[in-house]
């Protein structure tokens, strides 16, 4: 499986204007409804808040990959958002989030789910190119930069 299997150009958000979890959960969610993937954006970010209180799925060092289930979905979907000022996501090392990597997933796929968290992990481990992600100047160079970099797996 390649990132380009559920994240795709339309999807990034270059410059997220949000501060703080909930409101850069929605600004996120609102690319996939502006993009007719989802029909409810206020629904999706209450499922990715539930799963927030389970634990922060900010995993520090600048990444948050939230992620959570809607049956109205037949696949894996993903928005890309980064905010080069960070938003305060409840991390594990308290650090503010520049590099989101938001997940929707239908409720039957958890291994899918799993293989999809796991691809975006072993992605961004790498600090160069996090570093490299922070830098480019659009959400075209940002998805480009994330494809090449998936091309190496």
């Amino acid at each position: 499986m390649k990132v380009v299997d559920f994240l795709k150009r339309e999807w990034m958000v270059s410059e997220l204007r949000s501060v703080e979890k909930s409101d850069a959960l929605a600004e996120m969610t609102e690319v996939l409804e502006k993009n007719g993937i989802i029909t409810d954006s206020k629904k999706a970010v209450d499922v990715l808040l539930e799963r927030e209180r389970l634990g922060s799925t900010g995993i520090g060092e600048g990444i948050a990959i939230p992620h959570g289930k809607l049956a109205e979905l037949d696949t894996v979907v993903a928005v890309f958002g980064r905010s080069k000022a960070g938003v305060s996501f409840d991390s594990m090392d308290g650090a503010p989030v520049h590099i989101f990597f938001l997940l929707l997933a239908p409720e039957n796929s958890a291994s899918t789910h799993l293989k999809v968290l796991a691809r975006i992990s072993r992605l961004l481990k790498a600090r160069a190119f996090r570093g490299e992600l922070l830098q480019c100047a659009s959400a075209d160079e940002l998805f480009d930069k994330i494809t090449a970099e998936d091309e190496k797996y």
